[in-house]
């Protein structure tokens, strides 16, 4: 084992507090938020159960894991919070001056369209 190995080995939690592994050294059962994402997970409310400690950029860099077992399935969004997603995107790419929908967000340094903001600048 290496010495920055073994210097972020620590499955007993005795030196950081929790248990600790080195990059890609963290034994199954245990996931990051993207991970249990990816999988269609949550953590579901539980604490952090084990953390991987890597010298990087700017120093020594920290990545959470989560116990996959007491991990909860995603929660999907109802019908209602859907529309009300849809309405809100809508009024994104609505220009106030020409009321017209646009394919794109309206900029909201301007708050119009790119026409409307060209035709008043011109």
């Amino acid at each position: 084992m290496s010495r920055i190995r073994a210097a972020f080995h620590d499955p007993d939690g005795t030196t950081f507090g929790i248990p600790t592994y080195w990059w890609r050294g963290a034994p199954p059962g245990y996931a990051t938020r993207r991970q249990l994402t990816a999988a269609g997970l949550r953590p579901g409310g539980q604490p952090v159960a084990a953390q991987v400690l890597w010298r990087g950029v700017g120093g020594t860099r920290a990545a959470y894991l989560y116990r996959v077992d007491l991990a909860r399935p995603k929660r999907t969004a109802t019908p209602a919070q859907r529309a009300a997603i849809g309405k809100a995107l809508t009024a994104r790419r609505t220009c106030r001056t020409c009321r017209q929908v646009r394919g794109y967000y309206i900029p909201r340094s301007l708050g119009e369209c790119l026409t409307c903001a060209t035709e008043v600048a011109a």
